[in-house]
């Protein structure tokens, strides 16, 4: 009887490898959509100004894409597919600098078997924004 049951247990756990129990199969997340800036509005300020309103003009916007500033996530309002704002504090216009903006859309997770698929998150090329 003892014998029975190791062989008994050794093909079950055969069994269950050859089906591919151990490992699932997930599929990659894909490229997500690329947001693409057009417009900065303003394009500039005058270092030491007071705080500003960003706005951002492009195509391709999620609505939970983010406004970079200088590589910096800023708190972001969706306007529309083509168009976003954001506060740009006074202490990041201090002393002049050509400053990078780009837009993210994030990625999506996953919702296939075992949490598969999803898209990435992509960012846009930059636009630069002088602080004179």
């Amino acid at each position: 009887m003892k014998r029975f049951s190791a062989v008994l247990l050794a093909a079950l756990t055969a069994f269950t490898l050859a089906c591919g129990y151990s490992s699932k199969a997930t599929t990659p997340a894909v490229a997500g959509t690329m947001p693409s800036i057009v417009e900065l509005a303003p394009d500039s300020t005058n270092s030491g100004e007071p705080a500003f309103i960003l706005t951002v003009n492009g195509s391709n916007f999620s609505t939970n894409a983010t406004i970079n500033w200088n590589g910096t996530a800023q708190t972001t309002t969706h306007v529309s597919a083509n168009q976003l704002t954001a506060t740009i504090a006074a202490s990041d216009i201090e002393t002049p600098a050509s400053v990078p903006v780009t837009v993210t859309n994030p990625g999506t997770a996953g919702t296939g078997a075992y949490g598969s698929g999803g898209t990435l998150a992509e960012t846009s090329s930059a636009m630069n924004f002088t602080v004179n």
